[in-house]
């Protein structure tokens, strides 16, 4: 990321505050605020009863606010259709986080859940997702995970290899003739492709070949389709794509729109065509510079865009279908740190940079390590009137990349002890922990209506230890004169 000419080391978007207590609101849950004495409240709750509850670093998780978001995405997304006269479906991504309490949230407002292993998919079973409304994703699903979501009746199974077709074939006719019935129903499937559009952002890049794991070249779908049709066992529904994250406009998914539909006509030839899932990744805000469009302009815009298309090529529009991935549980989500250590460093002759270490990192945080994402940061116990310091906030591991946020302005006088704070952490960090360094993972508590809940629980160092198969071995057996 560029930096600003006067601000060698400062990112071009991050400008200095006139307040750096204050919270960006797109940034933060709807629910969070400043009460009377300058602390953070989510859902009812300060920060400092958080960290007296249950200790930090902590994953603090707005209920209210997920299911709100859930809510409205599906509603977007189905008036959308509805206008054109189809139906729309909206999936929760198991990989964003995913818990059993999750599941039931996003379930009760109505979305169903795609998951990519048998992991995600016990935990979505166990969270009450009915089969008939979970998507299996995944580049390299195991006969295992196969075996058991055809057992299950899983609604979907979005195929991304020839291999893996003819797997899930040989699965089902096993699975038919091992029955009394003889056979089974056909299990829905659907191909994934990969249109050539990749999107981040504002910005989009289309070629004709994508370059990844994932997914079908659109000129290979034909004979993929007429495969799975000559099958008795698979049931075609329709075409899978994704073109990214993190995505902030609708002009990608209109791109990729013209090239699905083209290919959605041409399959109509050789039989029905049910249902088109254009996936999703749409953006959110972790820092002020970030603008995400509001759902219901992207979806009318995403909607609007395949009509078009199946207008001019005559055909009628599917049912359809999204992933929205991050938005709906990114901005409920705030990790809370405690400030261990606080040191100036001096990287020119005229910058100084505030070193702020807090006791959690890259094991509960792996994105900035990872993708060099962005996040914000605010002091949470408290309110300051000190100069606002440029920033860098770090991590407790042994690494010189554990970075939980690059550059952010916080109140000059931060301090051991202080409550940190860093919003629109719901997806991709507990999802992403790691015990790196032997560190335990935090727990996850749901907040709402001013009462906190464990939802995951944290780990000890006695958890690690526990799957050290080598420490009872190397504990001396006792003998009868141990107990003299």
């Amino acid at each position: 990321m560029s930096a600003a000419p006067d601000r060698p080391l400062v990112p071009e978007w991050l400008r200095v505050p006139d307040d750096a207590n204050h919270l960006v609101e797109k940034v933060w849950p709807a629910s969070a605020h400043r009460d009377e004495h300058g602390e953070l409240v989510i859902a009812g709750i300060a920060a400092s009863a958080l960290r007296e509850s249950f200790g930090t670093p902590l994953y603090v998780l707005d209920e209210a606010g997920v299911r709100e978001r859930a809510r409205r995405v599906r509603e977007a997304f189905q008036a959308a259709a509805a206008r054109h006269g189809v139906q729309a479906r909206v999936y929760y991504a198991g990989k964003a986080f995913l818990s059993t309490e999750i599941v039931r949230w996003v379930t009760e407002e109505g979305l169903a859940v795609d998951v990519a292993t048998g992991g995600e998919l016990a935990v979505a079973l166990a969270g009450g997702a009915e089969p008939g409304r979970i998507g299996l994703h995944g580049n390299n699903k195991s006969v295992a995970e196969l075996e058991r979501a055809v057992d299950l009746g899983v609604g979907s199974i979005v195929l991304d290899s020839m291999i893996e077709l003819e797997r899930l074939a040989a699965i089902i006719e096993r699975a038919g003739t091992s029955r009394d019935a003889g056979d089974i129903e056909p299990q829905n499937v659907l191909v994934r492709v990969n249109s050539g559009v990749h999107a981040e952002t504002h910005d989009f890049l289309a070629t004709a070949h994508e370059d990844q794991k994932f997914g079908f070249a659109l000129d290979d779908a034909p004979a993929v389709v007429a495969r799975i049709r000559e099958l008795p066992g698979l049931r075609f529904v329709g075409l899978h794509c994704h073109i990214g994250s993190q995505i902030f406009g609708t002009r990608g998914f209109e791109e990729s729109a013209a090239r699905l539909v083209e290919l959605h006509a041409q399959l109509l030839a050789g039989g029905e065509v049910y249902v088109l899932n254009l996936g999703g990744g749409f953006g959110i805000a972790y820092t002020s510079a970030d603008e995400p469009v509001e759902i219901e302009r992207l979806a009318d815009g995403i909607v609007d865009a395949v009509a078009r298309e199946c207008e001019v090529r005559g055909i009628a529009l599917p049912n359809l279908a999204f992933e929205p991935g991050r938005t709906i549980v990114g901005r409920a989500g705030v990790t809370l740190y405690e400030v261990g250590t606080v040191k100036p460093v001096r990287v020119t002759d005229d910058l100084e940079r505030l070193y702020v270490s807090v006791d959690g990192g890259m094991s509960d945080n792996a994105r900035p390590a990872l993708y060099g994402a962005q996040y914000s940061a605010r002091l949470a116990s408290r309110t300051s009137d000190a100069a606002p310091a440029l920033a860098r906030v770090v991590g407790r591991h042994c690494e010189s990349g554990d970075i939980v946020v690059e550059a952010e302005y916080l109140p000059g006088d931060v301090t051991p002890g202080d409550l940190l704070a860093v919003p629109a952490t719901g997806a991709y960090c507990f999802a992403l922990a790691s015990n790196y360094n032997f560190v335990p993972r935090p727990p996850v508590v749901a907040v709402r209506d001013g009462q906190a809940r464990v939802i995951v629980r944290g780990e000890s160092i006695d958890d690690l230890l526990a799957r050290d198969a080598g420490i009872a071995a190397s504990r001396p057996v006792p003998t009868p004169e141990d107990s003299l």
